[in-house]
């Protein structure tokens, strides 16, 4: 019982991944997060306001049971499979990320200086929320796909321009960890 309750190796991970992607591309689907979020924008009837919403959303009603299916899956995780929901950090990342103010780093999964509730009534903290989300609701767009769609599903259709995309965001994530994120805080 306790090989579920521990994170599962990349070599167990990996080759599912591998199958799920088989089986999308056996069956002419292509997968990434955002376009869930399209779906369900559309299904809300956004494309009554943008013409990028007005498609055939029921063609994609597969996308709206991968986006619950996450959901679902994450909870349970989150909930039934998990002893230990804090990141395992280094002790000297610890360090640096508390001596920019994050003190919950190594005591959570995720900063509470940014994603508690209270992060909402500091300006500065909020300001960041909602730039960074305009930017990856931007980039998403402008890219064609997110993180997961271009990495997982079109590196596995061997598709150039998801190449070009995944290494933009590998470089992205470098400036902004080790450039950006120091000036912020």
């Amino acid at each position: 019982m306790d090989w579920i309750l521990s994170p599962w190796p990349w070599y167990v991970s990996g080759p599912l991944i591998a199958f799920v992607m088989f089986l999308l591309l056996l069956a002419g689907k292509s997968f990434g997060m955002s376009s869930n979020l399209r779906t369900l924008c559309s299904l809300c009837g956004a494309g009554k306001k943008a013409q990028f919403f007005d498609f055939d959303w029921k063609a994609q009603r597969w996308n709206l049971i991968v986006a619950f299916g996450a959901a679902i899956g994450g909870y349970i995780g989150v909930h039934y499979l998990s002893t230990d929901t804090v990141v395992d950090l280094h002790p000297s990342t610890i360090a640096e990320l508390q001596a920019y103010g994050f003190e919950s780093a190594g005591k959570a999964y995720a900063p509470s200086e940014l994603y508690d509730l209270s992060a909402l009534s500091d300006p500065k903290a909020l300001a960041i929320l909602v730039v960074s989300g305009f930017l990856i609701g931007f980039g998403t767009r402008y890219a064609g796909g997110c993180t997961s769609g271009h990495t997982i599903s079109g590196l596995s259709n061997l598709q150039v321009p998801s190449l070009i995309a995944t290494l933009g965001f590998f470089i992205g994530g470098l400036l902004m960890i080790f450039i950006i994120f120091p000036l912020l805080f």
